[in-house]
Formats: C-alpha cells, structure tokens, sequence
C-alpha cells in the first residue's frame, strides 16, 4: 500500500514537471507524442480526461485533493496550478484561470515556498482576471 502511494505521487510530481517545462518552452518531443503522454498522465493521475476535470468546480476537486494523504497536498496544488495555466496559455479561458489562480495560491499557501516563477504567472493571471 505504501508503494502505491510512493508511485502516485511520483507520477503526479512527473506531470507537474512536465507541465512546468512546457510552460518554460523547453518542448523536447514531438507535439503529438506530448499529446499522448499528457493524456496518459491525466488518466494515471486523475483517473478522467482533462476535460472531465475542468468540467468539475473548484470546490469539488479540492475536496477530492483534501481527502489524499496530507503529505501529497502540496504536490497536487503544484500539478493542478501548473495544469490549469497550462490550459490558460493554450485557449485564455477565464474558468483555467481563475482554477490556476487558486490553485497556485493554495500552493504557495500549504508549501509556503516563494516561488518567483508562480508569483509571476499569478501576476499574469490576475491581468486577465482584471483582479
């Protein structure tokens, strides 16, 4: 059971970091392999495509987050700060970004680690939110 948990987060730490280099433009593969490895990552993580997920509302995928181990929280609000920027960046909906405000914000706030990279795209984020 332990080494269970030790994978999944370790995929979940794998996705984020994926998600942060492609936001840094440091694309290394094909983009319809990307493709196919975001979708893979999706489904190993969150059991549910991307768009199941963004269908869902801030609250209930927090709540899903808080019922994971606490030792993992941080991990998760990373993934699904950098996930919902990431999808910001590609079609600027307002929803992606309000959910990758949030969830950065509860990053910083459970990590409580300054992050100037997350502090910049919050900085982004609040300027197409007119916050």
């Amino acid at each position: 059971m332990i080494h269970d948990k030790d994978y999944i987060i370790r995929i979940v730490k794998q996705f984020s970091e994926m998600l942060a280099n492609r936001l840094l433009g440091k694309n290394e593969g094909k983009l319809a392999d990307e493709q196919v490895i975001f979708e893979t990552q999706m489904k190993d993580v969150f059991k549910m495509t991307f768009e199941d997920l963004a269908a869902k509302n801030s609250e209930a995928i927090t709540e899903w987050v808080e019922s994971k181990d606490t030792a993992h929280h941080i991990a998760y609000y990373d993934l699904l700060g950098n996930l919902f920027f990431y999808k910001y960046k590609e079609v600027a909906n307002t929803d992606f970004a309000k959910k990758a405000k949030l969830y950065y914000e509860m990053w910083l706030q459970k990590s409580q680690i300054f992050s100037l990279p997350v502090m910049a795209r919050i900085g982004e984020l609040n300027k197409f939110l007119g916050s």
